[in-house]
Parts: C-alpha cells; sequence; structure tokens
C-alpha cells in the first residue's frame, strides 16, 4: 500500500489528452436540477478517463476550482431496428462538483 504525499498532489497532464477527456456537457433536466442544488455540472467523458484528469480538464478549460469528481459507468441499451437488433454506446458521465463561489455557465448566454 502506497501513501501519497499531499506535496505532490498537483499531477501532471498531458496537455491535448486534456482537450479531448470532456466530450460534451450534458444538458437535461435532472442535470440542471442537480446543477441549482449542488453546483455540480454534468459531463460526457472518454470511457478511460479517471478522475483526476476529469478535474484537471476542467479547471484547465473553464479556469474554475473544482472541489469534487464523481463518476458513474451506464451500459448502452439494446434495441430493435426491425429484424435486427442494435446496441446504444456505453456512457461514461461525471458530476465535476464545484468550489462555493465557482460558476460554469454552458448556456453560452451572456449575463
Amino acid at each position: 500500500m502506497s501513501v501519497r504525499n499531499p506535496s505532490s498532489s498537483k499531477l501532471k497532464f498531458d496537455e491535448g489528452r486534456l482537450m479531448q477527456v470532456l466530450v460534451a456537457p450534458i444538458v437535461s433536466e435532472k442535470a440542471t436540477m442537480i446543477a441549482d442544488k449542488t453546483n455540480a455540472v454534468t459531463f460526457k467523458v472518454l470511457q478511460d478517463a479517471t478522475k483526476f484528469e476529469i478535474k484537471a480538464a476542467v479547471q484547465l478549460m473553464f479556469k474554475v476550482d473544482v472541489q469534487s469528481v464523481a463518476v458513474l459507468n451506464i451500459k448502452g441499451k439494446t434495441k430493435r431496428f426491425g429484424k435486427s437488433v442494435g446496441r446504444r454506446d456505453n456512457v461514461r458521465k461525471a458530476y465535476v462538483t464545484l468550489k462555493p463561489g465557482q460558476e460554469l455557465n454552458l448556456g453560452g448566454e451572456s449575463a
């Protein structure tokens, strides 16, 4: 078992990789409700992205302070198209909670 050094919490990531980690923001009723209640933003991320990479990517791209990251995998549903059977892609979601006082506006409109 290894113990992490608190002073080395700033991990270095490849900036090109970080620009690809966040695939798209998820804008839905549930995501908006969570954003209002807990100051968390929801993103669709790469399947192999780690919490540390997601945190670094959000901080790099949006210049905000991240408090925590929660990640979940959603299995793709099996769907029928006439006689053939298809399958939707698996999705990896990240709920990024921002520190108090931080704000991230994905709507695009300015105040």
